[in-house]
């Protein structure tokens, strides 16, 4: 659970000042553009899609996406979705058919941490391009 409240004190900085359905902001690491999001917006909870500014040419796929839902009441935030997975479940039998680790979504949540404290560190908000 530590990792899950970490990363709520880590998002909040990072979101947009209201938390409107629609509203978004951009925030700028290392010539790289990550927009976040609010797709959802509830008394207690509001969910928020991250996801990078690419080229035209990209594939979808190859796109780095998430979608994290915070959890005001408990201060704990979780990745819901990254890339292609929707619904990470706490654990994976292995082998799978999906090929999915052990602990998949320990690992996705790591990353969103991981992440946040680079944007923290180095990013810069902007609410145009940059």
């Amino acid at each position: 659970m530590r990792l899950y409240e970490t990363n709520y004190a880590k998002l909040l900085p990072l979101l947009p000042k209201s938390d409107q359905v629609g509203d978004h902001c951009i925030y700028c690491v290392s010539e790289q553009e990550y927009h976040l999001t609010i797709t959802e917006s509830t008394r207690y909870t509001t969910v928020v899609e991250i996801h990078l500014k690419a080229e035209e040419s990209l594939p979808d796929y190859l796109i780095p996406k998430m979608t994290i839902r915070l959890y005001h009441d408990a201060r704990v935030a979780e990745v819901c979705s990254a890339q292609q997975t929707s619904r990470l479940q706490p654990r994976y039998d292995y082998p799978n058919m999906r090929m999915h680790q052990k602990d998949e979504k320990h690992q996705v949540n790591r990353f969103l941490g991981d992440w946040l404290a680079y944007c923290l560190k180095n990013g810069i908000s902007r609410q145009s391009v940059c």
